[in-house]
């Protein structure tokens, strides 16, 4: 009896081991084709996305060091739990 819930276990994993193998594999396939083809058609378009989504010029001039971002945030998040 033991031995018939180890085979069954073992199905199990395997199932859901094989299930998850094939589903990444066809994600990772189908995330590669559409790149592909987002590059191959439309490359100006994704180009202009990009540029589109940079700093603007102001965002650029001011530039805060990160530690004074993260130091300010905790200091406000203390200040708030008082």
């Amino acid at each position: 009896m033991d031995g018939d819930i180890v085979e069954q276990g073992v199905e199990l994993m395997l199932f859901g081991m094989g299930t998850v193998v094939i589903f990444l594999t066809l994600l990772i396939i189908v995330t590669s084709t559409m790149s592909w083809v987002l590059d191959r058609y439309f490359p100006d378009e994704v180009e202009a996305l990009i540029m589109s989504t940079g700093p603007t010029p102001r965002a650029a001039q001011s530039r805060v060091p990160p530690v004074a971002v993260i130091a300010a945030a905790i200091h406000q998040h203390r200040s708030k739990k008082k």
